[in-house]
């Protein structure tokens, strides 16, 4: 995919600038991005992923067009404590978690860091989310995690989704994913709905 999209971690306008120079430029960026599927999702990306990055809670990457220069969607990366039940995984995967988790063997659980892929989505402005599907934009926040990981090490990349079938397929079914937990939240607009914890051994 390389030769199709590009990868930029926003601290780069921050630091030296990328095309149009510094702030002012990443937010001309940022305001022109929308996600009408999930209104979360854009708030995030135009009004908190800047100070999120700033303040070191995660970190954000834009993905741009090779040949339009559009951007497509976004990620973010932070790194975040879990604990997980042992009993929901093989051997196998338990061996694997084992390797950077602390296992407690009264709860039966483990407690490790891993890397959260915790906003991922694509921009639906002029029709930019036709030129990258949902399994692109997954496997360049994985590549990206991948590279973390080679830099720091760790075994596990976690995120969260709505409870919807359809992105139960997405994730467990067609990207290797498995549930470990459901927990709840409130959206912008204050409504309480659940998020289905998920996790890949990479």
């Amino acid at each position: 995919m390389g030769d199709r999209f590009s990868t930029v971690n926003i601290r780069l306008y921050l630091s030296q600038g990328w095309g149009i120079q510094g702030e002012n430029g990443l937010q001309m960026i940022l305001s022109g991005y929308s996600c009408p599927a999930n209104r979360d999702v854009e708030i995030f990306l135009r009004e908190r992923a800047l100070e999120f990055t700033v303040k070191n809670q995660s970190v954000t990457y834009l993905v741009f067009s090779n040949i339009s220069a559009e951007l497509l969607g976004y990620f973010t990366i932070a790194v975040k404590p879990i604990t997980i039940s042992a009993k929901n995984f093989s051997n196998h995967m338990k061996r694997k978690i084992s390797r950077t988790g602390e296992y407690d063997e009264i709860n039966q659980t483990y407690s490790l860091a891993a890397y959260l892929v915790a906003q991922l989505g694509k921009n639906y402005t002029h029709n930019a989310n036709k030129s990258i599907s949902g399994r692109e934009l997954l496997d360049l926040a994985l590549d990206q995690v991948r590279e973390l990981q080679f830099q720091a090490g760790g075994t596990v990349a976690l995120l969260e989704s709505e409870d919807k079938e359809s992105l139960r397929r997405f994730y467990q079914e067609e990207n290797g994913f498995r549930q470990f937990g459901v927990r709840e939240t409130t959206s912008s607009k204050r409504e309480r709905y659940k998020l289905v914890q998920m996790l890949k051994i990479i």
